[in-house]
């Protein structure tokens, strides 16, 4: 499905800190990992992910090293600083209270 970009805009935000919540990764990683999670769902561009990427790590919310990939490439990982985690926490919370709220607007759509 295409998603409007301005419906979308927060999203990715709550996309990239919970997936470095769970670890380091480099950014075609979460993009690759988001659409597999989402079943294809999320089909980011990486025109998409580096510009979030970039604004977080200004805001202090993540850190990046550059490291030996698997493959033997220098990729460059990031990773949730302590602020990043805290982040990632209240951006759950909240997306976990307005997609129950929404449930509840929208109702049972196929009854």
């Amino acid at each position: 499905m295409d998603y409007d970009r301005e419906f979308l805009t927060g999203t990715v935000t709550v996309l990239i800190l919970a997936l470095l919540n769970e670890r380091a990764m480099y950014a075609y990683e979460i993009l690759q990992e988001a659409e597999r999670r989402s079943a294809r769902a999320f089909q980011m561009k990486e025109g998409t992910i580096y510009p979030a990427l970039h604004q977080m790590e200004r805001g202090g919310l993540l850190k990046a090293e550059w490291r030996q990939g698997e493959s033997g490439r220098a990729r460059k990982y990031y990773s949730l600083t302590a602020k990043g985690r805290k982040k990632a926490q209240s951006k759950r919370e909240q997306w976990e209270a307005i997609s129950a709220a929404m449930r509840m607007i929208l109702g049972d759509l196929h009854g």
